[in-house]
């Protein structure tokens, strides 16, 4: 046998996606670019359409299935409480360890730019800051927590609605648990069946990921490179903040799931990072969590020996509540584009970014791009200009995609340790993981 095909998935991922940025460097330019557009792009794009496509149904049938296997609401009552007590803790400290991490970079002078940059970078990216603008001036917080309950579940599957998805399938869940056991089991086995037969797709789709995330990073690349200079000095600009938020972002998966996941399900933050590779990495490439979810799915249950019963309630409710690397790139944003306009934020300003940020964070919807949308709500909060957003917009996408790794990370540290706590996680010997003692 080639020792190539020896090789586990996430390695063939990863070597795609370093494929995919050496090919987009080399072609970028004003010949190279459109050809990865209309050539190369559609097949990342059809990669990611793949994973969206099950994404829906999988968040329903799993959901639906797991809830009412539970066949207690006491015990669907624990694991909720923990499940939802983790995700809104493990986000508000994420945002605050944003603040501190910024607060001390701001305070070392490192965010200093001169008028010129700051108007150039406005001038350069304030249509598309206006666009976002425009976008979140119709997002209201108290009428997304309303919006939670559908009018018609059937409308919320077809467009979409994850949050509305999840309600529906937790009441649909609670009923069948209510019903007497040989009644409901028919319909049971069904969801089960059902949700193990979309698994089995995501197992399909997966043989060709290293070609879409090819795809996908050789578009962003070139896409981003069109104008190298132009990209060098935005780069330089910016590069402290940005490396801010990737420092506040290694510091929460270091120390905050680190401390989690050794504490509560005695599991080393390494092998747990081996066996979420091949998520991490999709995740990277598509900036997606919600098109990640089949894969996060997979990669808990089969690495890391979490029961059925706890991945198909916490991961799907994750991917749509629990955004630990938005929310920290939210308070790093607010701080740097407050500091750009010479405003100095209050502690109860940035305590408002903490308060904001996180419930904003649970109508986020988990596609690309959207926690630009949910920085405007944060700004508008503590009265600095939105337009600021323009500043970082060229860096955005890089961001992105690391944050959206966390978020993967998140859910299932939350998913691994609520399994743990509740006796349902057997450690596979090759996730590395320690059994808790007896």
């Amino acid at each position: 046998m080639s020792p190539f095909r020896r090789l586990p998935l996430y390695v063939w991922i990863l070597l795609a996606m370093l494929f995919g940025v050496v090919f987009g460097v080399l072609v970028a330019g004003p010949r190279g670019t459109p050809f990865v557009v209309d050539w190369i792009k559609p097949f990342g794009t059809i990669f990611l359409n793949l994973l969206r496509m099950i994404a829906v149904p999988l968040v329903l049938f799993s959901l639906v299935a797991g809830v009412a296997s539970l066949g207690d609401t006491r015990k669907l009552s624990r694991i909720g409480g923990k499940t939802i007590g983790l995700y809104l803790m493990t986000t508000a400290i994420a945002i605050a360890l944003g603040l501190i991490v910024v607060n001390v970079v701001k305070w070392t002078g490192r965010f200093d730019l001169s008028e010129q940059t700051r108007d150039s970078l406005l001038a350069q990216f304030g249509a598309e800051a206006a666009q976002k603008v425009g976008a979140a001036e119709s997002v209201d917080i108290g009428q997304q927590l309303v919006d939670i309950v559908p009018q018609n579940p059937f409308a919320a599957l077809a467009q979409t609605q994850m949050l509305q998805i999840v309600f529906f399938a937790l009441m649909l869940g609670i009923a069948l648990m209510r019903l007497k056991r040989d009644r409901a089991q028919p319909v049971i086995s069904l969801f089960q069946t059902l949700s193990d037969a979309v698994i089995s797709m995501v197992q399909l789709i997966m043989k060709i990921a290293p070609i879409g995330v090819f795809a996908l990073m050789a578009s962003v690349v070139a896409e981003l490179g069109k104008d190298p200079e132009q990209l060098a000095d935005l780069l330089g600009a910016l590069l402290w903040y940005m490396a801010t938020v990737v420092l506040g972002l290694t510091l929460h998966l270091v120390l905050v799931y680190g401390t989690l996941l050794r504490v509560l399900a005695k599991v080393r933050l390494m092998p747990f990072l081996r066996a979420m590779a091949p998520a991490q990495l999709l995740a990277f490439s598509s900036s997606s969590s919600a098109a990640t979810l089949p894969v996060t799915i997979e990669c808990v249950e089969k690495k890391l020996g979490v029961n059925d019963e706890v991945s198909s309630f916490v991961l799907p409710l994750g991917a749509t509540i629990n955004m630990d690397g938005t929310g920290l790139y939210q308070g790093v944003a607010a701080v740097f584009i407050a500091t750009i306009y010479g405003i100095d934020l209050t502690f109860a300003q940035q305590m408002a970014i903490v308060l904001t940020a996180s419930l904003a964070s649970i109508g986020t919807a988990a596609v690309p791009g959207v926690g630009i949308v949910m920085l405007t709500i944060v700004l508008n909060q503590i009265n600095v200009p939105v337009e600021g957003i323009a500043l970082i917009l060229g860096v955005d996408r890089p961001l992105d995609m690391l944050r959206t790794v966390l978020n993967v990370s998140g859910d299932a540290t939350v998913a691994t340790s609520v399994a743990a706590t509740e006796g349902l996680r057997t450690p596979p010997a090759a996730a590395g993981a320690k059994a808790a003692p007896s």
